[in-house]
């Protein structure tokens, strides 16, 4: 009979039975839950001087949760808002545990109450066009890889995707006919984006006499490249094309720096709100809205349109139109 004290099964049915047929989550969301688990487990036992396999679920206190917390931020140098995801993470295993056995109710209620600390929102980071195109240009597109790190970096541009996605995605996603992209999200719910044609061009080159199920963007070893590679691979460009834009110097590129790019041009182009939200996979549309309250260039246009008319302007008044009346009657 399994104890039901013991942390280590509660652990294996969280991570295996509830996340996985319960709650169907993604691999990424399982993994993130994983490597919260990995840390806290060594932490506690560490303070408890017990080995982890024996450790059992009232050693996972609040008042160890909460040292592990500051031991986050202190230490390992994390931010509010890593912190607050990792007990969020807790949260759900005491949750877990307390709606599957009685006698820990008390125990999940005290680690529910731990709470989040509050974090100010930060801004969006964006790539200027003079900057974006820097990025685009460091590829050598005359050599194999080369051409796969421009293609990447152009379909990153193009679909706004998130790095998981792009490196999730398969052959049999790109609609070569109109061309469009398939892409799974968050949640796995799919969205499609039309691409641009030089962005299908080269990702017929790279895909080119390979099956529709194979991965579109592989490593220099031919696997399918991981969403770390795709996060390496950006910064290595980055550094070069800060040679030619030293403004990128100065900023921390990464994928989802050229997601918040797409977002913020298709805002400049004039693309509505709804459309960016549905473009990048939002499920709120006060997610996407964040981009609106962050660029400079389309509040200056928004106040362009309210400037005040000058002293000494003649205003023409609507009763002197002579269609105004005949349009109204003829309605």
């Amino acid at each position: 009979m399994i104890d039901r004290t013991l942390l280590g099964p509660w652990v294996r049915r969280f991570l295996l039975e509830y996340l996985v047929k319960e709650r169907n989550l993604s691999i990424n969301t399982r993994t993130s839950y994983r490597d919260i688990l990995v840390l806290v487990l060594p932490y506690v036992a560490g303070q408890l001087k017990k080995p982890v396999d024996r450790l059992v679920v009232v050693d996972l206190s609040p008042e160890l949760i909460r040292k592990f917390l500051t031991h986050l931020e202190q230490n390992r140098r994390c931010c509010v808002a890593t912190r607050n995801q990792r007990l969020s993470g807790l949260h759900a295993l005491a949750r877990f545990i307390g709606e599957n056995s009685p006698e820990h109710v008390a125990w999940c209620a005290q680690v529910r109450l731990i709470p989040f600390k509050k974090t100010s929102q930060p801004g969006i980071t964006y790539l200027d066009k003079p900057e974006m195109d820097a990025l685009l240009a460091t590829p050598d597109r005359c050599t194999p890889l080369g051409q796969r790190d421009y293609t990447l970096l152009l379909f990153l541009y193009n679909s706004g995707a998130r790095a998981s996605e792009a490196a999730e995605l398969r052959i049999a996603d790109i609609d070569w006919h109109t061309q469009c992209v398939r892409i799974i999200g968050k949640g796995k719910k799919p969205r499609t984006c039309p691409l641009w044609p030089t962005t299908v061009e080269q990702l017929r080159w790279i895909a080119a006499q390979r099956g529709p199920e194979q991965r579109v963007f592989l490593n220099r070893n031919g696997q399918p490249i991981t969403r770390f590679g795709i996060h390496t691979l950006v910064e290595r460009h980055a550094l070069r094309a800060a040679v030619q834009a030293p403004s990128l110097g100065t900023k921390r590129v990464s994928p989802h720096m050229i997601r918040h790019t797409t977002a913020t041009h298709l805002l400049r182009a004039g693309v509505d709100i709804n459309t960016i939200r549905a473009w990048l996979g939002h499920v709120s549309l006060n997610t996407t809205n964040i981009y609106a309250e962050t660029d400079l260039e389309t509040k200056a246009r928004a106040l362009a349109t309210c400037t005040p008319v000058r002293e000494g302007t003649k205003m023409k008044s609507w009763r002197r139109q002579p269609d105004l009346m005949e349009f109204l009657l003829g309605l």
